[in-house]
């Protein structure tokens, strides 16, 4: 297969598998990863040598890794911006935090000129992946608590000079709620939480039997596989969820059952998958 072949059968997956690899083990190991050890592990995730090649390649043009060597060992380490961007991730990531109806709100408020169309687009792509809701095209909504990741973001991507925010409280009486559901895509969102429960529930099960009989090798590389799916699959949607309060949001919000679903597959899985990787990486 030709390099041009390569890279068009790669998935996206392939790369958010990578993300997600990195993400959770490689700032134990200096913030890089054989290549040997990364191409077996993605190996075990049915993903070819050629594949890994072509995703890290992509990644690499992007910015989020770099070429290394460590003691002689070729290694991928992460950029510095990807080190942060890991960082940041965290708390949301395994750690969601959900506003209460006292808390105050963030507005972001922009203004780019024609010229700079390009900027505009990345601009409102950040907003919506930090959880923002449009209220209308200049301004954006999420409770406060996310200003200091989205400083970061606006700050990484340039985007600084073109933003004035303000912490805000809601005065004018009216129901919040449905002016919530105006300002967020809640429907998309729920689909989304109910997707995750439905796709992940049985499997939760499964470990949990699982876990009362012996564990071995297999099980542990079972778990990693496992686990990095879970992760890949969710760590998109508490960027999306701004986290309001549940006063605010449909009766019954999936939301809360999916967010305690990963916790419990990430207090099953985690602490097997963390041991198969590290007897990869140090037994290269």
């Amino acid at each position: 297969m030709t390099d041009r072949a390569t890279e068009l059968s790669v998935s996206p997956r392939h790369q958010q598998f990578i993300v997600t690899i990195y993400g959770l083990y490689a700032r134990e190991e200096g913030d890089a990863l054989p290549v040997a050890s990364l191409v077996r592990l993605m190996g075990e995730l049915g993903v070819e040598a050629a594949g890994v090649r072509s995703s890290v390649s992509r990644l690499k043009r992007r910015g989020v890794l770099e070429s290394r060597r460590h003691d002689g060992v070729a290694t991928y380490g992460m950029s510095l911006g990807a080190v942060q961007m890991f960082a940041e991730g965290d708390t949301r990531i395994f750690t969601p935090a959900r506003a209460s109806t006292d808390d105050r709100w963030l507005l972001v408020v922009f203004s780019i000129p024609e010229t700079l169309r390009a900027k505009r687009h990345v601009l409102r792509t950040e907003l919506t992946r930090l959880g923002f809701g449009s209220v209308t095209s200049g301004v954006w909504i999420a409770p406060l608590r996310v200003w200091e990741q989205a400083q970061g973001q606006l700050e990484r991507h340039g985007l600084s000079p073109f933003v004035n925010a303000f912490s805000a409280d809601h005065l004018v009486p009216g129901d919040l709620a449905a002016k919530v559901a105006n300002w967020w895509d809640l429907q998309a969102l729920e689909r989304m939480y109910s997707d995750f429960v439905a796709r992940y529930a049985a499997l939760l099960q499964r470990w949990e039997l699982r876990a009362r009989g012996p564990q071995d090798a297999t099980s542990a590389e079972d778990a990693f596989v496992d686990y990095v799916n879970v992760v890949t699959e969710w760590r998109r949607l508490p960027f999306l969820d701004p986290g309001l309060p549940l006063s605010l949001l449909p009766e019954g919000w999936d939301g809360v059952r999916a967010e305690q679903l990963f916790a419990d597959l990430n207090r099953v899985l985690g602490p097997l998958s963390r041991s198969h990787v590290a007897g990869i990486i140090h037994s290269q």
